[in-house]
């Protein structure tokens, strides 16, 4: 039933925001380095690869660049266009047709690069992996904030590695054991909630449930 839905709310998407992608692909273009897309391999279902799609808001080979896969608030490889792009969450929106292709789902943990992946909890690992990785999930709305956080941390990469990731692992890990329709249905307006007024929405049953929060994010979450 979860595929059946991703399919249809994927399509009817598309669709819609059709006028918002096509001006985006314009303006891109137009603008920065002219380059539209941005391919990357992720961790799938299951362990296996798959390559997501996103507009490009960052320079070329900027994941060979300093801090690599991990963005930070205000980071100089993200071009002008790309800054509002990534506020807005318009560059994840290509990531539609992932989740109509199968790759992806509307809701699920979020598909990691292969270092960023290995920076989760080695047995929550198989747990994260055993359902589609999503658009969106509990690890994104959480961490809506991740690239303040870093620019906050005296060493990112660091805390991205010993705070960010084990606690992001934990509420993917969780979402992936308890995955049912009702979650999926709360986490899409949840996500709709925090990307128009930039706060968590959820259920007091659902925030009494899952991993405590750590000491060291408790001013962000």
């Amino acid at each position: 039933m979860q595929r059946f839905l991703d399919i249809v709310f994927s399509t009817i998407a598309i669709l819609f925001i059709s006028p918002i992608l096509l001006s985006t692909c314009i303006i891109l273009r137009l603008t920065g380095e002219g380059k539209i897309f941005y391919k990357q391999k992720r961790v799938g279902r299951l362990g296996c690869s798959i390559e997501i799609i996103k507009f490009a808001t960052m320079l070329k080979n900027s994941s060979n660049i300093g801090t690599g896969t991990v963005t930070l608030k205000d980071d100089p490889r993200v071009l002008p266009v790309g800054r509002f792009l990534r506020k807005s969450k318009i560059n994840e929106l290509p990531q539609l047709f992932n989740v109509l292709l199968g790759d992806m789902s509307l809701i699920g943990p979020r598909p990691q690069t292969q270092r960023c992946f290995q920076a989760f909890p080695k047995g929550l690992r198989d747990q994260i992996v055993s359902v589609r990785p999503g658009l969106s999930g509990l690890g994104s709305i959480f961490f809506r904030n991740e690239e303040l956080m870093l620019h906050d941390a005296e060493d990112a990469e660091l805390f991205y590695d010993t705070v960010i990731m084990p606690y992001k692992g934990e509420l993917e890990a969780w979402y992936a054991v308890r995955n049912s329709l009702s979650l999926y249905f709360i986490l899409i307006l949840s996500t709709v909630y925090v990307v128009l007024t930039n706060r968590i929405l959820l259920s007091k049953t659902i925030l009494s449930s899952i991993p405590p929060t750590p000491k060291r994010l408790s001013n962000y979450l």
